[in-house]
């Protein structure tokens, strides 16, 4: 049974830090490209860091480029976002998401998602 599960979410002052985690299994974690994405009230699902298999490339959206890292375990079958210098405006659900390109289409999981709220 595949399962992907976010922990570390919660509530943070403007300006400090959380790091979430993204437990993966019942499928193979290395092979996967692993993806954070986020929601917020009223808002469509945005994508905010994006690590291919074995790390060899990372990306994120330029509104959490510098502030945020993603990086992944996958003897451990696990994703992480370090966010740092957090803003009201990262206040979202912060989704996981793993992503395998077949011939013809993908293969994805998603989890259930972690809220995030970056308030004084």
């Amino acid at each position: 049974q595949v399962q992907l599960v976010e922990s570390g979410g919660g509530l943070v002052q403007p300006g400090g830090s959380l790091r979430l985690s993204c437990a993966a299994s019942g499928f193979t974690f290395r092979d996967y490209d692993m993806k954070w994405y986020r929601q917020a009230p009223g808002k469509e699902r945005e994508l905010v860091a994006w690590i291919t298999p074995a790390a060899t490339s990372t990306n994120y959206d330029g509104a959490v480029k510098g502030r945020f890292t993603i990086s992944r375990d996958d003897a451990k079958k696990t994703m992480y976002l370090q966010m740092n210098s957090l803003k009201p405006e990262d206040t979202a659900v912060y989704y996981c998401n793993a992503v395998f390109s077949l011939r013809f289409g993908t293969r994805d999981y998603w989890g259930q998602g972690t809220q995030v709220t970056v308030a004084s």
